[in-house]
Formats: C-alpha cells, sequence, structure tokens
C-alpha cells in the first residue's frame, strides 16, 4: 500500500495536496493528535486527480494539480453537507517542517484563467506546526465562476503582491480539470 501525507488544515476549510502515486493515500491533520485520512476514489484526469479523503464519517473532496511544479499543488476542495462551499488554495514545499502554526501574511491576489477577466482576491499565506508547506488560502466571491472558468480553460494564472518588489507569478495547467472537478464534485454531492 503506497501513501503520501495530505495535510488538511484544520484552522481553515482549506486542504492542500501532494500527487497521489496509487489507490491509497495517508491525509494527516496538523495537530497535537496526528489524523489520517484514507483516499478512496483516487482517479487520474490527465494534469489533474480528484478523490474521497474519508475518515469514519468525515468526508471530504478533492481536484488537485500537481503536475505543473515539482514543489506546488493547486487544489480545489469540498467538504461532506457543504459542497456548495468549495475553496481554492495552493501548497508550495518548503526546505523544513514549520516550528508554529500561524497566519504568515494576507496579500492581494489575482487570479485569470486563460485570457477571461482577471479576479481580484486576497490569498492568506499560513504554515502549520510540524508541516513542511506553505499554503495560500484564496478569498474568492464567485469560487463557482472561477471553478466553470477553470473547467472550460487551458492555464488558470496566480500573481500575489509582494510590496515593493516584482509581484509573485505561477501557472497551472487546467488540463483534465474540467473531469477532475465535475467528479469532485459529483463525489461530495452523492455523499451529502
Amino acid at each position: 500500500m503506497m501513501g503520501l501525507f495530505m495535510p488538511l488544515i484544520s484552522r481553515f476549510p482549506s486542504a492542500l495536496a501532494y500527487p497521489a502515486l496509487g489507490a491509497a493515500l495517508v491525509l494527516s491533520l496538523p495537530s497535537a493528535h496526528a489524523v489520517s485520512f484514507n483516499v478512496e476514489d483516487d482517479q487520474t484526469h490527465d494534469h489533474w486527480q480528484s478523490m474521497a479523503l474519508t475518515l469514519g464519517n468525515e468526508r471530504h473532496f478533492r481536484a488537485v494539480e500537481a503536475h505543473s511544479y515539482s514543489d506546488a499543488t493547486l487544489s480545489v476542495n469540498a467538504t461532506q453537507g457543504v459542497c456548495d462551499l468549495p475553496w481554492l488554495e495552493m501548497r508550495v514545499e518548503l526546505e523544513a517542517a514549520q516550528g508554529e502554526s500561524r497566519a504568515v501574511n494576507q496579500v492581494p491576489a489575482r487570479l485569470r484563467v486563460d485570457d477571461r477577466e482577471r479576479i481580484h482576491s486576497v490569498a492568506e499565506f499560513i504554515t502549520e506546526r510540524g508541516d513542511s508547506g506553505f499554503y495560500a488560502h484564496f478569498y474568492l466571491h464567485d469560487i463557482d465562476q472561477l471553478i466553470a472558468d477553470m473547467g472550460a480553460g487551458e492555464q488558470v494564472f496566480l500573481g500575489f503582491d509582494q510590496g515593493d518588489e516584482d509581484p509573485w507569478y505561477m501557472i497551472f495547467s487546467l488540463e483534465g480539470a474540467g473531469e477532475a472537478l465535475t467528479r469532485m464534485q459529483r463525489l461530495c454531492r452523492d455523499a451529502s
């Protein structure tokens, strides 16, 4: 049984992913008592994957892109019972596990799918004690439209303001996103 850690931040409704490499993966909640979630129904869709994360009656659903960068993932996530409140989050691998859980910063962010209208947002940068990830949680007014655009697009562009420095940009592939997002939403609805 092959597995990787897939953290789910408990302070925020946000989840991050590593690429799935088999039928079973492990999801770890960063806390004093680590909890492991099982991955069920992991399915690959070109550059994206969709999956169910379960522990007892608790179920989360994820569509994730781990193809564009070796150290970063972009995911859309939903929780059983509140499938109409999905969230977007990015994870970047750091060199070491972090010593504390904290919100590092909030910065203006821009998202755009292909040549569509730019979406202005705020990204909260988060670290979690014992986790080697740096997370960007996006606060979006119309995530449903973004998900629809992602499902039909080729690339999503993310831009983060850095004060006086040039913005930090990342581009993620949307090849397979339509199938992964549709399946993630269907799995969530079917479980609710």
